[in-house]
């Protein structure tokens, strides 16, 4: 079968394909992981980035080779979650800027997308490591440019095949260029799922039938916004919400900003988020007709939708909506509060409820619940900032799997100051914001808090989901855990017994306490056994015990 060129369609057809195989695959790819912890997540990561630019392709009713690269660049972005899938939309948007303006793709339009591709992922990442995903795309990328220079065919399907089958051999090769790997007996996964999308979409180019059905793939958003109401007809002070999307037809750097005030002086529960060329609303007013003319001065209007909610719902709608729309009556009950704007502010990612009490009590604005095998997206970041009413916002990821999302919330913020701490763990995040000092610049802030989490080790105890040799450890699927310092330090068959190895391994003649963040399959009273345990051999340290609950981790560890 030869192919010269494809038009948008066929992109389209590809595109879900692949979406579709690494969907099927995902919990294969969660697998790969390097350590046998059961927090695997890559898969579900990728899936989900990549099923959130499905849902806005899917809205496309005009299918143009501009608009799928819209709906694939902005979809996957919003929806990125983890590094894996950051960095998986920092391939999409690579690959879609070299596309623009064209009605069908040919050979060297193809190699010049990958090219885009593999440079753009790259540049996301701040300290890039070999033996990743971003191997595997830049030698697809290597490969393009060799046969583009050949000059041998101009056949889609050959030319892809030759490219595919290039980065195919990396991705084996994986493990001969990271230890960790080689060690763990697994190539990466994030290479794998990047593999996962391009055989699906490969099979779809190749004429193969291709399954596309999405129906059953829970590839809907968690609902931020409701039109539903728990209040009384009466008592509803908007009446009508109105949703819409602008197409933007110009620059406009201050849309975001302008458009957000004039919706506020006209209603309440505004929500404007803008992407390069889109602006998202969503805004309850008693005139929807003057947010569509203020809304147009920006571009043309799609996705637009009316709802009054002083009418009855319909008993469908009641059903379906009643527990989200319960969520939505008392997130607008906290936004009618008035919150005072300051100078500082705090995003943070908690993974228990224990510890999203402990943030707030340290001062924390929003706390947004995720961590590992829940990583939040880049919009439920973006989300989160946009709700704190101050000139500078910091954001605590706490694990390191979330840092490259909070970092494109941070550069899709316009009208505040952005800063990322890099807190790769719960405990880095605690000891971030007590040094936290109010009144002083952001930039002293922002080192002060980073060099004060360097100084606390930190550690986790959880199970092992099979068996492996590892870091020097025999190690038996059910065997408990202790890992420091992304090293597996103590293996046991007892729960009290690890903690207290890992304890043991981390402390040393300066340090003088000790916290316990224990699980939701722990017991307040089998966490101060493990901490009177830990004071036995050393009464001069002090251990403080407290709940954390969360899951997979039966304990966080901190030694200062």
């Amino acid at each position: 079968m030869s192919v010269e060129r494809i038009d948008a369609l066929m992109m389209k057809k590809c595109f879900l394909a692949g979406a579709k195989a690494l969907e099927a695959r995902k919990d294969y790819i969660n697998e790969l992981n390097v350590f046998p912890v059961p927090d695997g997540d890559t898969g579900t990561n990728m899936t989900m980035t990549i099923m959130a630019a499905v849902r806005e392709i899917n809205k496309i009713t005009d299918v143009t080779v501009d608009n799928l690269c819209k709906a694939m660049s902005s979809g996957s972005l919003r929806g990125a979650r983890g590094n894996s899938g950051v960095i998986l939309s920092q391939i999409f948007r690579g690959f879609t800027k070299e596309l623009k303006g064209l009605e069908y793709l040919e050979v060297t339009d193809l190699g010049n997308s990958i090219q885009h591709a593999a440079d753009t992922a790259y540049k996301a990442v701040m300290k890039p490591k070999e033996g990743t995903i971003l191997t595997v795309i830049k030698a697809g990328a290597e490969r393009s440019v060799e046969l583009l220079m050949e000059g041998e065919s101009q056949d889609m399907v050959a030319f892809t095949e030759k490219v595919v089958a290039y980065m195919e051999d990396t991705l084996k090769r994986t493990p001969d260029m990271l230890p960790v790997l080689k060690q763990a007996g697994v190539v990466d996964s994030g290479g794998e799922g990047l593999m996962t999308f391009v055989r699906g979409a490969l099979a779809a180019l190749q004429g193969k039938e291709v399954d596309l059905d999405i129906s059953g793939v829970d590839a809907k958003a968690s609902p931020a916004i409701t039109t539903g109401s728990s209040e009384d007809a009466a008592d509803i002070k908007f009446g009508y919400c109105t949703e819409f999307i602008i197409m933007l037809e110009r620059d406009q750097d201050k849309v975001e900003k302008e458009l957000k005030a004039y919706l506020q002086d006209i209603g309440d529960c505004v929500v404007v988020v803008a992407d390069d060329e889109i602006v998202k609303v969503h805004v309850h007013t008693n005139h929807p007709g003057l947010a569509f003319e203020k809304a147009l001065t920006y571009g043309s209007l799609t996705s637009m939708k009316i709802d009054n909610m002083r009418e009855e719902h319909q008993e469908k709608l009641i059903r379906d909506a009643e527990t989200v729309a319960k969520q939505q009556a008392e997130e607008d009950q906290r936004e009618d509060e008035p919150k005072e704007h300051k100078a500082d502010g705090f995003v943070v990612v908690s993974a228990g409820d224990g510890l999203s009490d402990i943030f707030k009590d340290l001062g924390a604005d929003e706390v947004i619940e995720g961590g590992q095998t829940m990583n939040p997206s880049t919009e439920d970041i973006l989300q989160a900032v946009e709700k704190v009413p101050a000139d500078t916002v910091y954001i605590l990821p706490n694990n390191g799997n979330i840092i490259l999302a909070a970092e494109q919330a941070r550069n899709l913020t316009e009208d505040k100051k952005v800063v990322v701490i890099p807190s790769t763990n719960i405990p880095q995040g605690i000891a971030a914001m007590i040094n936290f000092m109010p009144g002083q610049p952001a930039e002293e802030n922002t080192q002060q808090m980073t060099e004060e989490m360097g100084n606390v080790k930190s550690g986790q105890v959880t199970y092992a989901v099979r068996d492996t040799r590892m870091d020097g450890q025999e190690i038996k699927q059910g065997d408990y855990m202790g890992i420091a310092d992304k090293k597996i330090v103590a293996v046991e068959k007892s729960l009290p017994e690890v903690t207290v190895e890992l304890v043991e391994g981390m402390i040393d003649e300066e340090s003088e306490l000790v916290s316990l963040y224990y699980g939701a399959d722990v017991t307040e009273k089998d966490a101060e056994a493990v901490a009177d345990l830990i004071l036995k051999d050393h009464d001069d340290l002090e251990v403080e015990v407290q709940y954390g609950g969360q899951p997979v981790y039966s304990y966080f560890v901190s030694v200062e």
